[in-house]
């Protein structure tokens, strides 16, 4: 599959960019591709907050509190242990 890609004439601050280059090569990618990532990180949080902004205040604290309260369930069974 083939992304498609539009350009932007990005204009940074001498330092930024300057350790924006550093970081990047230390990660062993081109400039560009570190800029991109950064930006799809961003927005990926964004919208994660705003996903939680949205959802906020729809729970339903008496179902949480059920569930928290109920009688427990199985003892854990042989295998149950975590991996160490």
């Amino acid at each position: 599959m083939t992304t498609k890609t539009s350009t932007y004439p990005l204009r940074l601050p001498v330092s930024i960019k300057a350790e924006a280059e550093r970081l990047a090569a230390e990660e062993g990618t081109s400039l560009n591709q570190f800029v991109a990532t950064a930006v799809a990180e961003k927005l990926a949080a964004m919208r994660t907050a705003e996903f939680f902004t949205s959802r906020k205040g729809l729970g339903d604290r008496a179902a949480f509190r059920r569930l928290l309260t109920r009688d427990g369930g199985e003892p854990p069974q042989p295998g149950d242990e975590m991996p160490t």
